[in-house]
């Protein structure tokens, strides 16, 4: 096995079990969703995709097959990215609802990426160089930081969901909404700037985790309602295994890095 952080073993696991599961109903998985009714071949893609999740999340566990394992997932990840989310990004681009999809699918991109830039072989850094090693994962970490903007922007925008999710036990809903709204935005900033990046990077995994024990996890001990509360408890858990990957791509950094020269300069005017 090729195990290089707790982050990767729980991503793989995840795959492996959303492509069980979308084998064992046929259907889209969380991850995948939505995808248009009229669509062609609308079952074999579905299998298509349970297939992928299976077979790379099985391949990311083992030293040989993590290369090829790492780069069919972020390939076919990215194809969905540009053929199913982006498109509804552009038609309907003052609707938050279509960028916090499409920011979900970069989420998970980001955790693909990171691991196929730790697991290039040579024929990818020989053809790929760009997309692998400390290059690649810098590639994934600001795709990352990008992506948590539309998540923050979404308790914002719908404030009032947002709060119907926190729960009851703790006062203040509204508050932890703004909050945690604000959490996703100040980490995503960080990010992308290089400032506290391993920290904010941490927390939002972080968070995300807290998000599916509390708010999910309850649910699903009571067994969910219907298919949306199911769905929406597998992608907050992927999102969650997703971003602890990138997290882990921060290993051994300092907490807190200096801005490189030309920005320290730049911010002093």
């Amino acid at each position: 096995m090729r195990i290089a952080s707790v982050g990767q073993l729980v991503f793989a696991a995840t795959m492996i079990g959303i492509g069980i599961l979308g084998l064992i109903k046929g259907d889209f998985v969380a991850i995948w969703q939505p995808v248009p009714k009229d669509v062609p071949a609308r079952l074999g893609l579905a299998y298509l995709c349970a297939f992928i999740s299976l077979a790379c999340g099985a391949g990311l566990l083992f030293q040989r097959a993590a290369a090829p394992a790492a780069r069919c997932l972020l390939g076919f990840l990215l194809l969905w990215l540009l053929v199913f989310k982006a498109p509804v990004v552009l038609h309907s681009p003052t609707v938050e609802v279509s960028w916090e999809d499409c920011a979900e699918t970069a989420v998970i991109v980001a955790a693909a990426w990171v691991l196929y830039a730790w697991f290039a072989a040579d024929w990818d850094r020989q053809r790929l160089g760009f997309a692998t090693g400390e290059e690649g994962v810098r590639i994934a970490r600001a795709l990352y930081g990008l992506a948590l903007l539309p998540f923050g922007l979404a308790h914002f925008v719908y404030i009032r969901e947002t709060a119907a999710l926190v729960p009851a036990w703790l006062p203040a809903h509204t508050v932890w909404a703004y909050f945690t709204g604000c959490a996703y935005i100040a980490a995503g900033v960080a990010v992308i700037v290089g400032v506290y990046d391993r920290l904010a990077a941490g927390l939002a995994a972080l968070q995300m985790g807290i998000f599916t024990l509390l708010v999910w996890g309850p649910i699903l001990a009571a067994g969910p309602k219907d298919a949306f509360q199911l769905n929406e408890s597998i992608l907050s858990w992927a999102l969650t295994a997703s971003a602890w990957v990138v997290a882990d791509s921060y290993g051994g950094l300092r907490w807190r890095r200096p801005l490189p020269p030309s920005r320290s300069r730049s911010s002093s005017r």
